[in-house]
C-alpha cells in the first residue's frame, strides 16, 4: 500500500492554524474523519493520545508522526498537514515541528501499519522533500508532491 493510495485533498490541511500538540492533533484526527472511514471518532482520538503519552511522535527534523492501532476504523486512515507556525511537539531533537502526518491503522493490520509507518519515515527523513512539502499552497500540490517522491521507491 502506498502513502499516496490513502492520502486525498480531503484529508490534507495547508498552512493549519494549531495552537500547540493537542489541538494539532486533534485537527488531524477531524481531517482524517473525513475520509469516511472513522467508526468512533472519540476512540481514534483516545487511541491516538495514549500512544502519544507513551513517547511523543515528534519524530525529528520538524516533523511529527502520531499514530495508533484501533478497531474503531473501516481500513487505515491517515491525514497530512503543513503548519502555519512550528509548535513544540516535545520533538527527540528538541525542534519545535510544522509537518504532521497522521496515521490510524485497524489492529487487525498491524503488517501494514508498520509498512506505513516506515515508508512515511523514509520520505520524510529527506530534507529535500519536506522543504519542498513546506512550500505547497495547495492540498492538490501536496498530494502530487507525495505521488512523485514515491515513485522513486521502487519496493513500494
Amino acid at each position: 500500500m502506498k502513502i499516496s493510495e490513502i492520502l486525498s485533498e480531503d484529508v490534507i490541511g495547508v498552512k493549519l492554524a494549531a495552537k500547540d500538540k493537542n489541538d494539532a492533533i486533534n485537527q488531524l484526527i477531524d481531517l482524517a474523519a473525513k475520509s469516511g472511514k472513522i467508526i468512533d471518532l472519540e476512540e481514534v482520538k483516545k487511541c491516538v493520545f495514549e500512544r502519544e503519552k507513551l513517547v511523543s511522535t515528534g519524530v525529528g527534523k520538524r516533523f511529527a508522526i502520531p499514530h495508533g492501532k484501533t478497531d474503531a476504523v473501516q481500513d487505515v486512515v491517515a491525514s497530512f498537514a503543513t503548519l502555519k507556525a512550528p509548535i513544540e511537539f516535545e520533538s527527540i531533537d528538541n525542534e519545535k515541528v510544522n509537518l504532521i502526518f497522521l496515521l490510524v491503522g485497524k489492529d487487525t493490520l498491524l503488517n501494514v501499519h508498520i509498512k506505513l509507518l516506515s515508508r512515511v519515515s523514509r520520505l520524510m527523513n529527506k530534507d529535500e522533500f519536506r522543504e519542498k512539502l513546506l512550500k505547497a499552497k495547495t492540498k492538490k500540490q501536496l498530494l502530487e508532491f507525495f505521488t512523485e517522491e514515491e515513485q522513486q521507491y521502487i519496493d513500494l
